[in-house]
């Protein structure tokens, strides 16, 4: 058999992408970008193997089960918006949160593992395109570094938006799974919630929206996966095909 990445070797340090989505049961589109990096990830895209080979994804891809059973728009069979509730989740009356956010707090308690990313899928009812929510820090150096991701996404994604990306620290906002973690974590580990329109995104001039399609949200999911490459740098890994040998005379 295949040996094992060298990420999931016994005792080897661990990068860890945690991603999460559907926490607002009607938000479907996220369902789907969340989807497209599952079905990228998995799949035998030399990137994706590469990806694998150096980090380790953690996806938890419905964080709301029983309200989407139930055709709920935002809340859960109790009546929750579970997305105000991660700064103490109860396991009765909360518990994919409290069962997520255990399982994130013992990683980041564990010296060998590196939480670097932690990223919320949501969808959104009146901007366009996909963009996304990150945190404020006083740290000029770390908040400059948040940055980097989304940039990075806008360069791969041509439905992603970096000019409707936001940073805040809303008070509204403060039991959010990207606000609490971000407080949580250190300051190696970026958290964002990651929006997309149910309705369109534009391209070129302001009159051309194009409308989603859940193909086009399971692109943006694969494009999510393609930017952790430019991230960490891991282009040259890629395994170039052979140059064509020079043709005798």
């Amino acid at each position: 058999p295949p040996s094992a990445a060298a990420n999931l070797r016994p005792g080897a340090e661990q990068k860890v992408v945690f991603i999460t989505a559907r926490v607002h049961p009607g938000e479907t589109p996220s369902s789907f970008v969340c989807q497209g990096i599952i079905d990228f990830l998995v799949s035998q895209h030399p990137i994706a193997k590469v990806l694998r080979d150096h980090l380790v994804f953690k996806i938890a891809p419905m964080l709301n089960p029983d309200g989407v059973y139930l055709g709920n728009y935002r809340c859960s069979l109790m009546g929750f918006d579970l997305n105000r509730h991660w700064a103490n989740p109860s396991p009765w009356a909360h518990p994919t949160l409290h069962g997520v956010k255990q399982l994130i707090i013992e990683m980041y308690n564990n010296p060998k593992i590196n939480l670097e990313f932690y990223i919320d899928i949501h969808a959104h009812s009146t901007m366009m395109n996909g963009f996304m929510y990150g945190n404020i820090f006083e740290d000029e150096e770390r908040f400059q570094r948040q940055a980097v991701f989304p940039k990075l996404l806008c360069q791969n994604a041509e439905d992603f938006s970096y000019s409707s990306t936001s940073f805040n620290r809303d008070a509204v906002k403060a039991g959010t799974g990207r606000r609490f973690l971000g407080g949580l974590l250190n300051d190696t580990s970026y958290c964002y919630t990651l929006e997309v329109s149910f309705y369109s995104y534009i391209l070129g001039g302001p009159t051309s929206a194009v409308p989603y399609t859940e193909e086009a949200y399971m692109k943006l999911g694969r494009n999510v996966a393609r930017t952790f490459l430019d991230y960490y740098r891991l282009n040259s890994l890629l395994e170039r095909p052979l140059a064509p040998a020079p043709k005798t005379r």
